[in-house]
C-alpha cells in the first residue's frame, strides 16, 4: 500500500508571513497617505507648480515618522536657498501608528499566547518592509520648480541676468530611513504594551499586569486630549469662519498643539522662538509668546499663554482630571492584590514616559533663508508658503524671504513633573477604585457562568 504523501507546510507559512507583513506597512502607508493628502488640498498645497503635490504629500510623510525635509535651491551664482524643516504633523503620525497596530492585531486575533520565535519572526518581516517603504519614500520626496519673478519685463530681466529662482526640497534620506525605523519599533512596542488583544510569549505574559493598565490609561489620555483639540477645531471652524485652514491644522497637526497643551497643564515649559511668517499652524496666543526679538528665547509655560489669553489656565484642572480618570481607570482593570503604592509607581512611570514622548514629538525646528551675494533679504514671502504647504500653511509660491520657528521642551523637568503628577493621581485613583469591582472579578453575589 502506497504511503500518503505530505505537502510541507514552510513555503505557504512564510509566503503568509511576508503578505501580513505587507497587509501592515501598505495599511499604514496609504492612511497616512490620505490623511496628508487631505490635510495639504486643505491646506493650499494642491496649487503647487508642477506637478509637485504627490512631492509634499511624500515628504509629509516623511517628517510624519521623525525625518527631515530639506529645501534647497537658488538663482544662478547669486542667489542660493538655506532651509529646512524638523516637525512632526502628527495627525498623520497617529493615524498611521494606529492603523497598522490594529491591522496587526487583527492577525494575531484569538491568541492569547505567542511563540517569541514567531513574534520575532512577524516583526522582523514587517521591519524590512517598512524600510523599503522608507526608501521609496525618500525617492519620492523631492521636486524642484521656477519661482516666477513677476510679470513679462521681469522675468526677461532675470533670465537675462541668470536671476530665475528655482527652489526645490528632498527628504534627507539617512534620518528619514533611520528615525522612521525607530517610529516603527516604537510603534510596535507600544501596540504590546497597551494592547491586551496582543499575545505575548509566555515569558513575558506574568509581566503584563505590571505595564498594560498603566499603558492603557496613558493612552486613553493622549486620546482624550484629541477628542478635546478636535471639538475646539470644530467650535473654531464654525465660529471665526476658516473652515479650510483650521480642518487642515486638524488634520495635520491636531496632536501637535493638544499634548503639548497636555504638557503645559502639568506645568512643563517649552523654548523657542518664531521669525518671520512661516504659515506654520501655530495658534495666535503661541505666536505671540514666541515672538522676541533677535538673541532672546520665549518660554512657553501657562504664566505666559495666559498672558496673552487667561483661558490658558483652564489647562491646569483639565490636566488633573483627566489624569485622575485615567489612575483610575488603570486601577480598575488591575488585580485588588495589587497594592496602592505600586499602581502610584507604576502610573507614575508610565506617566513619565508619556511626557518624554509627548517633548520629543512635539519639538519643531523649521529655517530658512535666500540669501543674495552673501546678503539676506529680509522676512516673509513664498518659502514660507512653500513651508505651510508642507506643514499646513497656504499660497505657496508668493515670493522669496526667511524666518525660522523653533520649539523645544525642557525634559529635564518636563519628565519629572510628569512623574509626580502620576504619583500623586495614581495613589487617588487606587483609592477610588477600592469601591468598584476590577476588571475580571467576580462577586459572590454574581458566579462566574459555566
Amino acid at each position: 500500500m502506497e504511503q500518503p504523501t505530505t505537502r510541507a507546510a514552510g513555503p505557504p507559512g512564510a509566503v503568509r508571513g511576508w503578505l501580513d507583513a505587507l497587509a501592515v506597512v501598505l495599511a499604514g502607508v496609504v492612511a497616512m497617505a490620505a490623511v496628508a493628502a487631505l490635510g495639504l488640498w486643505l491646506a493650499g498645497a494642491a496649487d503647487l507648480p508642477d506637478g509637485g503635490f504627490a512631492s509634499v504629500v511624500a515628504a509629509t510623510l516623511a517628517l510624519a515618522v521623525g525625518g527631515s525635509v530639506q529645501l534647497d535651491g537658488g538663482a544662478g551664482g547669486f542667489a542660493a536657498v538655506d532651509a529646512g524643516i524638523t516637525a512632526m504633523p502628527l495627525t498623520v503620525s497617529v493615524v498611521g501608528a494606529v492603523t497598522m497596530a490594529e491591522v496587526l492585531l487583527r492577525q494575531l486575533r484569538f491568541r492569547a499566547v505567542a511563540g517569541g520565535r514567531e513574534l520575532l519572526g512577524r516583526l522582523a518581516r514587517t521591519v524590512v518592509l517598512w524600510v523599503l517603504a522608507l526608501v521609496l519614500l525618500t525617492l519620492v520626496a523631492r521636486h524642484s520648480f521656477v519661482v516666477p519673478l513677476g510679470g513679462d519685463l521681469a522675468q526677461s530681466i532675470g533670465g537675462a541676468l541668470g536671476l530665475t529662482p528655482e527652489v526645490g526640497f528632498h527628504a534627507e534620506g539617512p534620518s528619514t530611513v533611520g528615525i522612521g525605523l525607530a517610529w516603527l519599533l516604537a510603534v510596535l512596542a507600544a501596540t504590546f504594551a497597551v494592547s491586551r488583544r496582543a499575545p505575548l510569549p509566555p515569558g513575558l505574559v506574568r509581566h503584563q499586569l505590571a505595564v498594560r493598565p498603566a499603558a492603557f490609561a496613558l493612552w486613553t489620555v493622549l486620546l482624550a486630549y484629541l477628542a478635546i483639540g478636535a471639538v475646539a477645531g470644530v467650535l473654531t471652524a464654525v465660529v471665526n469662519g476658516d473652515a479650510r485652514q483650521t480642518m487642515a491644522v486638524v488634520l495635520l497637526a491636531l496632536p501637535d498643539l493638544a499634548w503639548m497643551a497636555f504638557g503645559l497643564g502639568l506645568g512643563a515649559e517649552w523654548h523657542g522662538r518664531l521669525k518671520g511668517a512661516l504659515g506654520l499652524p501655530v495658534p495666535k496666543p503661541l505666536a505671540e509668546v514666541l515672538r522676541v526679538p533677535d538673541g532672546q528665547e520665549a518660554t512657553v509655560d501657562l504664566g505666559t499663554l495666559a498672558d496673552q489669553d487667561a483661558r490658558a489656565w483652564w489647562l491646569l484642572p483639565l490636566a488633573a482630571v483627566v489624569l485622575l480618570a485615567a489612575a483610575f481607570l488603570a486601577a480598575r482593570r488591575s488585580p485588588r492584590t495589587v497594592r496602592l503604592w505600586q499602581h502610584a509607581v507604576r502610573f507614575a512611570l508610565a506617566a513619565a514616559v508619556t511626557m518624554l514622548l509627548v517633548g520629543l514629538w512635539t519639538r519643531m525646528d523649521a529655517e530658512y533663508g535666500l540669501s543674495v551675494l552673501g546678503v539676506g533679504l529680509g522676512e516673509g514671502g513664498g518659502l514660507d508658503d512653500l513651508i505651510g504647504s508642507v506643514l499646513g500653511g497656504s499660497n505657496p509660491v508668493a515670493g522669496l524671504g526667511s524666518g525660522s520657528l523653533t520649539l523645544r521642551p525642557s525634559l529635564w523637568t518636563a519628565v519629572p513633573l510628569a512623574a509626580g503628577w502620576g504619583l500623586v493621581t495614581g495613589a487617588l485613583g487606587a483609592l477610588l477604585a477600592t469601591r468598584v469591582r476590577h476588571r475580571g472579578e467576580v462577586t459572590e453575589e454574581e458566579p462566574a457562568e459555566s
